[in-house]
């Protein structure tokens, strides 16, 4: 039984930090208590557990506009945040999880902007049956949370171009994204702010449990543990390790002859390296593939590893360089 409501405000905006909070949270909630997590990320990628990061989203052109990718601990599918998206994380003992009850917190912090929004499918809340909360679940030990997406001013544009881009022959046996149609808040209640939706939240958590909710202040968190929770999301084996097995296949022609580049791909590296070519430097091809097998598979390293070949192979510079801006496009 639920007998103390807490709730708890990221001062960050830094996705690993969140997440590595968010994870603390649920760690150390007791069992009679519930409590309300409200963070924001800034520019930010976040996919599924079982996600193949290069499947959900334009890895490196994130990267390059200063975006961060990050790997939650719940299940579903890849989103975009960025400041005009508000993410919430409800977190109580597993005895006491409610669904209805739960996703009764957001219904009603929205009736009361008077924005009618209703649950629809598996892990939708709607408005005019546009999405503009995806929610996700999970448990750990005697712990669950219950964590979603509010989309109040998102830049559209963005929440398009990095997201669920079909790259040339990838094949994946990660979990993959649904497309739904999005809306923001801000169309529906044209003065509604970040700060006004946090504000309406805690009310509505007050209204749905019939408690007080009192606030969490920071010195009651443990840093040490954040600490070491950050390095874990932050990390490049958290990011793009995880044991996913994938294909990616990529050719092209030039003077030379075609080039049919096979990749298998698990634990982010090249596993396996398959090459077909017409070409007539056989040599080179073979020492293409070799140098591939178990390197990084992102294009920088990538190029790195094939770099090497310019030192034995002088004769073969211009093949080189134009394998390496083949590989550039990955």
């Amino acid at each position: 039984m639920i007998k103390n409501i807490k709730y708890i405000i990221s001062k960050d905006i830094n996705p690993y930090r969140n997440l590595a909070l968010e994870e603390y949270l649920l760690e150390t909630v007791d069992e009679e208590t519930c409590i309300l997590y409200l963070w924001q990320n800034k520019h930010t990628v976040v996919i599924g557990k079982n996600q193949n990061p290069w499947k959900e989203c334009k890895v490196k052109e994130l990267e390059r506009s200063g975006g961060s990718l990050a790997r939650r601990l719940s299940g579903g599918g890849a989103v975009y945040h960025d400041l005009g998206n508000l993410n919430f994380t409800i977190l109580l003992n597993k005895k006491n999880y409610d669904l209805n009850k739960q996703l009764d917190i957001i219904i009603k912090a929205l009736k009361l902007l008077n924005i009618n929004a209703v649950f629809t499918g598996r892990n939708d809340i709607t408005v005019d049956s546009k999405k503009f909360s995806g929610n996700a679940f999970y448990t750990k030990a005697q712990n669950s949370y219950h964590h979603g997406t509010i989309l109040i001013n998102v830049d559209i544009v963005n929440l398009s171009k990095y997201l669920n881009v079909a790259q040339d022959k990838l094949k994946s046996k990660g979990v993959k994204s649904v497309k739904s149609r999005v809306t923001n808040l801000i169309d529906y209640s044209h003065d509604l702010t970040i700060d006004l939706m946090k504000i309406k939240l805690i009310e509505a958590f007050s209204m749905v449990y019939g408690l007080k909710a009192e606030e969490i202040e920071d010195e009651f968190i443990e840093e040490n543990r954040i600490v070491d929770l950050y390095d874990k999301f932050s990390s490049w084996d958290w990011k793009y390790g995880r044991k996913i097995e994938f294909q990616h296949s990529i050719n092209k022609r030039y003077k030379w002859g075609n080039i049919d580049l096979n990749l298998s791909i698990n634990e982010g590296r090249i596993k396996e390296c398959i090459i077909y070519s017409d070409a007539m430097e056989v040599d080179l091809i073979e020492k293409l593939s070799n140098v591939l097998l178990n390197c990084v598979y992102s294009s920088k390293k990538m190029i790195e590893a094939i770099e090497k070949l310019k030192e034995t192979n002088n004769e073969y510079l211009d093949i080189i360089q134009e394998i390496q801006s083949l590989i550039e496009e990955i």
